[in-house]
């Protein structure tokens, strides 16, 4: 796999950027939308920013601010911002939903991270002027104190309709549930049509950051915990979706993973997940956060192929005698930006210091075997 790197700030003296997250607008030369925002502390996201690529990712445009999607004065004093932006191409309107969740800051420090958040939106016409923030409607009892779509992959369906995931917790409630909502979208307002059935597990949080993908006529959802693993689920319809299972490999080994994301990484010969998980080569990294991994899942066992494993964007150093300097890759995101090649794409960081680099891994596919390249 290819690696290439954007925007290094190794030694402190520029901006981190973090959250570098890719959709694909198609046209006789696609272009490529990048948002992304800069970090400077523990969850501390600067305003959004937008940039763009005419060459498939291989040089960038330089940051912009999404108007809207800067602070605001919020409740009690706090300033309120967005963060965990996906932008998503939505063809039959031609715009992207640029769909993130609010966030609340006092003192340059996040504040109520799980009371009063939503997950809003930015929509950018075809003509690259971008809309004001919109809040998700959704009143539902089992989310009257979070219901979040953050950093999660939606799903849009031949009809328009979009499938956004979402994690959920009522009042007085830790542990949040996972849920889809079946959502209509006209090109300027989405609202919620239908909701599927809820999946939950009450250790620590609960589920968190659902994200979806379509495979040969089936929708999966992968989802992150915090037992000690993640976890997939498949649905016909994308509402009704059957017993979740920990992820694992193909051989009955379980993949370890310490409460961070996974992402699907689609390709019409298969589906790829990209995640972390535990190897001997990490032990000493947070969550180990490091590297990024990439496998072929079994979408009959619902597991992934070991043989299949590849490492998509490795450490920067050693991380069991130097893990103080690894930097995290735990948030990332994956983007199909052709029949045969896709981009997975993240903000490194090492912790307390905030340093680091968008860094973008090529995926090929190597026919007939279905390899990654």
């Amino acid at each position: 796999m290819e690696q290439t790197s954007f925007w290094e700030n190794i030694d402190g003296s520029r901006q981190t950027w973090f959250h570098p997250r890719i959709c694909r607008i198609p046209g006789p030369r696609p272009v490529l939308l990048m948002t992304l925002q800069g970090i400077t502390g523990s969850d501390y996201f600067h305003p959004v920013q937008w940039s763009e690529s005419r060459e498939l990712g291989r040089t960038w445009s330089d940051p912009k601010p999404v108007p809207d999607m800067g602070r605001h004065p919020g409740p009690d004093g706090l300033d309120e911002g967005y963060c965990d932006t996906v932008p998503e191409y939505h063809e039959p309107t031609r715009t992207v939903i640029a769909m993130a969740h609010n966030v609340y800051y006092k003192n340059g420090k996040l504040a109520r991270p799980n009371d009063q958040r939503w997950p809003v939106y930015c929509v950018r016409s075809a003509n690259g002027t971008w809309g004001n923030v919109r809040k998700l409607e959704w009143s539902d009892p089992d989310a009257t104190a979070i219901y979040t779509s953050n950093c999660s992959q939606r799903v849009t369906l031949p009809d328009g309709d979009v499938l956004v995931p979402l994690s959920h917790g009522p009042s007085g409630r830790l542990d949040r549930g996972v849920t889809v909502v079946r959502c209509g979208f006209d090109g300027e307002t989405m609202r919620v049509k239908a909701r599927g059935n809820t999946l939950r597990l009450s250790v620590g949080r609960g589920l968190l950051e659902p994200s979806l993908a379509t495979f040969d006529g089936a929708i999966y959802m992968t989802i992150r915990a915090e037992n000690g693993q993640g976890f997939v689920t498949r649905s016909r319809d994308g509402l009704d979706w059957s017993p979740m299972v920990p992820w694992q490999f193909d051989d009955g080994e379980p993949a370890g993973m310490s409460t961070t994301q996974q992402r699907w990484l689609p390709h019409s010969d298969g589906l790829l997940l990209v995640y972390t998980r535990r190897d001997a080569s990490n032990t000493k990294v947070m969550r180990w956060r490091a590297p990024l991994w990439v496998s072929e899942v079994d979408t009959k066992k619902l597991a992934l192929k070991r043989s299949t494993e590849r490492i998509a964007i490795p450490m920067n150093t050693d991380g069991v005698r130097n893990a103080a300097e690894v930097e995290h890759q735990g948030n990332f995101h994956t983007t199909a930006i052709s029949a045969n090649e896709s981009l997975i794409s993240t903000g490194t960081v090492v912790p307390y210091k905030w340093t680091g680099a968008v860094r973008i891994a090529r995926v090929r596919w190597r026919s007939p075997n279905r390899l990654i390249g």
